[in-house]
């Protein structure tokens, strides 16, 4: 799974007009299952971005999770983080979990983050979103959870 978490002041997704998630400070994820994802590499991604320090400690190191400072959490679907861009000009999505495996596991990943963190808001699964924010810093870090392979 792949999580491109950005510290933010503000984050908003907005649907037809209408605002479906937002928060202040704290960190908004674009979250993409790739083929092969389980909940697993789902729970190992989140705990990765709840523990991730990069906020502020009093020296002004970032030494400070998201849990640490009491910060919300706008989580967003989105597959094209998977894109394959090694050749031409178009990319191509095949990495991607299919959308019904894709949202399956967006939808975990959801649920699994209230039950750990409480600040939650998301995006809209499959919608055409409008994302605004205010980057922090910037703070912009790409996190990936490779799926386990299991030899026999």
């Amino acid at each position: 799974m792949i999580g491109l978490l950005q510290r933010v002041s503000q984050a908003g997704v907005v649907v037809d007009g209408a605002t479906v998630g937002a928060i202040d400070a704290g960190l908004m994820v674009l979250v993409c299952a790739e083929k092969g994802d389980t909940e697993r590499e789902a729970d190992a991604l989140l705990a990765k971005l709840l523990g991730y320090r990069v906020f502020s400690d009093e020296a002004g190191k970032m030494n400070r999770s998201v849990t640490d400072i009491g910060g919300a959490l706008l989580l967003v679907p989105q597959f094209t983080l998977a894109a394959d861009t090694r050749s031409g000009t178009r990319p191509s999505f095949s990495p991607a979990a299919s959308p019904d495996e894709g949202r399956r596991l967006f939808d975990y990943f959801v649920r699994q983050a209230r039950e750990r963190h409480g600040k939650v808001e998301t995006g809209q699964f499959g919608a055409d979103m409008k994302v605004s924010l205010t980057n922090d810093g910037p703070v912009t870090i790409w996190l990936r959870v490779d799926p386990v392979v299991v030899s026999r």
